[in-house]
């Protein structure tokens, strides 16, 4: 017999929001408290857009020990450069767009005891099967290249990011997108409040080989 596969994901519930709030400060620390997702928030995007909401769940325990949230919009590529709370509407989703054609990943995190074990590469794999399945152009991202801290006073954010896409340096977020498709379009400074990158993100995006296929 097969054993059961150790991790799942599965659509975010409301019921799961208080732990999901929990798992939020375990990735992010250092992230400006204002900035972080809570408990009410996520039970709200559950009622904006339930598709675009997913957690992993170690099967054994059933705890969440990873999430993404996604929301629909369009995108102004001339115009890329923006701040992460204005772009969730203060992280209640109310910039949510049912017509977008467009999914935006407002956050994604794994909890520091399961880094490692392929999960983010699983939700990552659970949002462009989302994109497929809705005819969506493709998914857009503000990563934080969280590693950046390490190199902030010897290099610019530009030549940390091109060492990041040529494989000489391994960022914890960078990395794991550019293995999955995604491309690095432009950096977003004062992104958002987070000494780890440096308040940067680097705007990524992977376009869904076949958008029109579900329409």
């Amino acid at each position: 017999m097969t054993a059961p596969p150790a991790f799942a994901v599965v659509r975010t519930e409301g019921g799961m929001a208080d732990e999901l709030a929990a798992l939020q400060a375990a990735c992010f620390p250092t992230l400006a408290p204002a900035e972080r997702i809570g408990a009410d928030h996520y039970r709200a995007h559950v009622r904006v857009f339930p598709e675009g909401q997913h957690a992993v769940i170690e099967t054994a325990t059933g705890r969440v020990v990873a999430a993404s949230t996604d929301f629909r919009t369009t995108i102004d590529f001339a115009h890329y450069q923006h701040r992460y709370i204005d772009a969730v509407g203060g992280n209640w989703l109310t910039t949510h767009e049912p017509a977008g054609d467009w999914l935006y990943g407002a956050d994604v995190g794994v909890h520091p005891d399961f880094r490692r074990r392929g999960l983010a590469t699983l939700l990552y794999g659970e949002r462009q099967g989302l994109c497929r399945r809705l005819g969506l152009r493709g998914h857009v991202e503000g990563a934080m290249p969280k590693g950046y801290h390490f190199f902030r006073e010897t290099m610019p954010i530009e030549a940390y990011v091109a060492r990041v896409v040529r494989g000489e340096i391994d960022d914890p977020t960078l990395t794991v997108q550019l293995s999955r498709g995604y491309h690095v379009y432009g950096m977003i400074p004062d992104y958002l409040e987070d000494p780890s990158c440096a308040n940067y993100g680097v705007f990524v995006v992977w376009r869904n080989p076949d958008p029109s296929a579900a329409r």
